[in-house]
C-alpha cells in the first residue's frame, strides 16, 4: 500500500476517480491487455504484505519507485485495484455463521429490494442472478437462532415475495483472487 504521506495514496485528493459504473467490462477470452507480469506481481506483493510501501515495492520488484506509483494509479484507475483496506473476518466480529438467501422478488420491485437490503447490516454482499431466483445475498448471524432474526429482517419487506436459505458449513476455497491474477498476468 502506498505510505499514507504519498501523494497517490488511497483516499488523498490526488487519487485517481475510480472508474465509472458505467464503463464497459473488459473483452471476455482472446488476450488481456489489463495487467502484464509486473503488475501481477506488483499485486502479489500487496496482497501477501499489505503494508508494504511504494519505496520497499519498488526495491523487492526492482524497478524505480515512480514506477510501482504509476504502476498502481494506473490499477486504480482501470478498477483492476478497488481499495486498500483491511480484510475483516466476520466471525471475529461476533458473527460466526454465514448463509446465503436466493430471493424472489416482486416485478419491477429492484431498486426497493436493493435500498432496503443495504439498510441491514449483516448483507455482506448482494448478487442480482439468473435461476430460481433474482437475487443472492450472503448473510451473517451471531448464532443459527440469530439468523432467523436476520432473515426475518432480510425477507420483512413487501417487495420480496419468497426466499430460500442455505447455511455455509465451512469454506475450504475462501475468497481468493491471486490464481486469477497470475493467470491473467501471464496472458
Amino acid at each position: 500500500m502506498p505510505p499514507a504521506n504519498s501523494p497517490s495514496s488511497p483516499g488523498s485528493a490526488d487519487s485517481p476517480a475510480a472508474p465509472s459504473p458505467s464503463a464497459p467490462p473488459a473483452a471476455a477470452g482472446g488476450g488481456n491487455d489489463a495487467i502484464d507480469p509486473l503488475d501481477g506481481r506488483l499485486i502479489r506483493l500487496l496482497a501477501e504484505e499489505p503494508r508494504i510501501g511504494v519505496l520497499e515495492c519498488s526495491r523487492r520488484l526492482q524497478v524505480a519507485r515512480g514506477t510501482v506509483q504509476a504502476r498502481l494509479d494506473r490499477l486504480q484507475a482501470k478498477g483492476v485495484i478497488g481499495g486498500f483496506g483491511p480484510e475483516v473476518d466476520p466471525a471475529a466480529l461476533g458473527y460466526p455463521v454465514t448463509a446465503f438467501a436466493t430471493l424472489e422478488i416482486s416485478q419491477g420491485q429492484g431498486a426497493d429490494v436493493r435500498a432496503h437490503l443495504v439498510g441491514v447490516p449483516e448483507v455482506l454482499e448482494l448478487h442480482t442472478i439468473t435461476g430460481h431466483g433474482d437475487m443472492m445475498v450472503r448473510i451473517v448471524a451471531r448464532s443459527n437462532a440469530d439468523l432467523q432474526r436476520v432473515i426475518d429482517r432480510v425477507v420483512g419487506f413487501d417487495g420480496i415475495v419468497r426466499s430460500s436459505t442455505a447455511i455455509a458449513l465451512e469454506n475450504p476455497v475462501p475468497y481468493r483472487i491471486l490464481p486469477l491474477v497470475d493467470q491473467a498476468a501471464a496472458e
